[in-house]
């Protein structure tokens, strides 16, 4: 496999980010398979990394996998600086009402979902999609982690808290039995039909109609209650690497999907508590040392990639610095992988 690394999306990746956006299936928010909404969202990643306060507003800096010696894109990767900048985040939350009747000698629990806007103000990674060609060699993890350097690269373009939502689960034809039972029953839509809307208007469309009362869950079908808080199958690794990286699911799902949404302290996550920063002192033909992910340049400028490190992170080989502009004296961020 050659050398991929991530980097910033340009406005003349869209046709590349289109052609995987075709690949998704459907469904998933953050690379909608329209042609117009992807230009909106590259123009406002460029719009983003063009900014100068750092103060997070509602910036969106979208990341692109790219193998170096062709050009070819082979994945996207989200991270957006404040969720509920311009209307309310919403998402449900799980809860559960007991109730006892001692007539009946009976305790009854009964599950409801309450629509909130907890997030508000916290950031959100998202958009990880890589070609289905490349799911191996630790190219996702690398696509993954490397937005985590990112927030590390420009922490005060962040909030405290992180979220990331995943895709809710959907049958064959696309359509979601969470939404069916649910959201079809405001809106007279099917799934397909209110994703390719909400890939052009957003889904503040949602928000507005859902009722804003507890939805007691014991009214659901079956398939719809089973869907809650579960991934969409083809999430399910994304899923383990966000519970490894120090998410943690407390209950909230999308009011989209019933997909789960997990969060955690910026901080506190395993690559950003983890990452140690070094100046290169040499290049050397061989290194014999683990693999690490490594990150450079400016807003801008970032790179991320996978690389052999000694001594302590100030040794990179050859082969990997030269084709990406590296030399001695440059810094870099890096973490175990």
């Amino acid at each position: 496999m050659g050398l991929w690394r991530v980097r910033p999306a340009r406005m003349d990746d869209l046709p590349a980010v289109l052609e995987l956006a075709r690949l998704t299936g459907g469904g998933f928010t953050n690379l909608p398979q329209d042609e117009g909404a992807l230009a909106r969202r590259l123009a406002w990643s460029d719009a983003s990394f063009a900014r100068t306060d750092a103060a997070p507003e509602n910036e969106l800096y979208l990341l692109l996998l790219e193998e170096v010696a062709t050009g070819r894109i082979g994945g996207t990767g989200m991270v957006f600086s404040r969720v509920g900048a311009e209307w309310p985040f919403y998402s449900y939350k799980i809860s559960t009402l007991t109730q006892t009747s001692k007539e009946l000698d009976r305790t009854l629990r009964i599950q409801f979902l309450s629509l909130t806007s907890d997030f508000d103000g916290a950031s959100e990674v998202g958009g990880l999609f890589l070609h289905p060609d490349l799911r191996t060699g630790g190219l996702g993890r690398l696509l993954a982690r490397a937005r985590y350097l990112f927030i590390a690269q420009h922490r005060a373009r962040f909030g405290d808290r992180v979220i990331a939502e995943l895709r809710g689960v959907m049958d064959e034809s696309g359509n979601s039995p969470f939404w069916d039972a649910l959201g079809r029953q405001f809106f007279d839509l099917s799934f397909p039909e209110a994703d390719r809307f909400n890939a052009v208007h957003g889904n503040q469309f949602i928000a507005d109609l859902m009722p804003k009362h507890p939805i007691y869950t014991a009214l659901l079908p079956e398939a719809a209650r089973a869907a809650i808080g579960q991934p969409h199958p083809t999430g399910r690794a994304a899923l383990a690497m966000l519970l490894a990286e120090g998410f943690s699911f407390d209950n909230y799902v999308d009011i989209f999907d019933g997909g789960p949404t997990v969060s955690a302290r910026i901080d506190d996550l395993k690559t950003i508590r983890g990452a140690g920063e070094s100046e290169i002192a040499a290049l050397a033909d061989t290194i014999d040392a683990p693999a690490a992910l490594v990150a450079s340049g400016t807003l801008h400028g970032f790179q991320a990639f996978l690389s052999p490190l000694a001594d302590a992170g100030r040794t990179l080989p050859a082969a990997i610095a030269e084709p990406l502009g590296l030399t001695p004296g440059t810094r870099i961020r890096h973490v175990a992988c």
